[in-house]
């Protein structure tokens, strides 16, 4: 799952090279914690957060594929 949310990242943003992507496991559920350059934000949140509602999506399908359960949660450096 970890490789399906950095795929679609670097489609989205202009430097790659700043995504960070972390992993763990909460109450039987993945989460998927995503970082990315303060620039490339809103490339990953999208209009209304339609960007990031699709990744979610995406990234559900392919978890129920697997029988489990993935939560994708977007991290803003403060």
């Amino acid at each position: 799952m970890k490789e399906l949310v950095r795929y679609l990242a670097r489609a989205l943003v202009s430097n790659p090279g700043a995504i960070e992507i972390k992993e763990s496991e909460k109450d039987g559920t993945s989460v998927i914690e995503i970082k990315v350059a303060k620039e490339d934000l809103g490339r990953i949140i999208g209009k209304q957060g339609r960007t990031a509602k699709s990744i979610r999506t995406l990234l559900n399908a392919a978890a129920s594929r697997e029988n489990r359960r993935v939560m994708l949660e977007i991290v803003e450096e403060v």
